[in-house]
């Protein structure tokens, strides 16, 4: 078995942000599920299914890469892939603490699988799918956040077309 790593979020869209930690996540672990969380806290734009078709559009040219959806647990959807890790991606030191409670209670959910963090890339550091969204609401400039097929869709979403 080689190593298996759980990259999880709401992904709602996902943006270069996410892309730049899957990518890297990629380069690291043997395979990689990007898997989609229902947060019943969070009202999403898009659904579960746009959300997993986006992100199979966008990372296409990751063979190592799978999406997935997920509801409940995530040590209990790592534990049904073999995963022997989660990948939560970093912006700036106010995420470590929520991460890090998340963390240590997957820790003791589940001992045997391990968190690992991966600082965003400098220019993604202020992204968040929310910030996007606000942004495209207003038909503003969002090209550079997201790729091309995400940006068309989050424009159907607010417009209509």
């Amino acid at each position: 078995m080689g190593s298996i790593a759980v990259c999880p979020g709401s992904f709602d869209p996902i943006t270069y942000g996410h892309l730049d930690i899957i990518k890297r996540g990629a380069k690291v672990f043997d395979m990689v599920y990007v898997v989609v969380l229902n947060n019943s806290a969070k009202h999403p734009l898009f659904t579960v299914e746009e959300r997993m078709d986006l992100i199979k559009e966008v990372i296409k040219d990751l063979p190592n890469v799978r999406v997935d959806q997920f509801s409940g647990l995530l040590v209990d959807y790592a534990k049904s892939v073999n995963a022997n890790a989660i990948i939560r991606g970093l912006r700036a030191v106010s995420d470590f603490e929520y991460e890090m409670q998340i963390t240590s209670m997957n820790r003791v959910l589940n001992e045997n699988i391990e968190t690992f963090f991966i600082m965003t890339n400098n220019q993604y550091s202020f992204l968040s799918s929310s910030i996007v969204k606000e942004v495209a609401k207003y038909n503003g400039k969002i090209s550079e956040l997201v790729p091309p097929l995400v940006e068309k869709e989050l424009h159907k979403k607010f417009y209509r077309e």
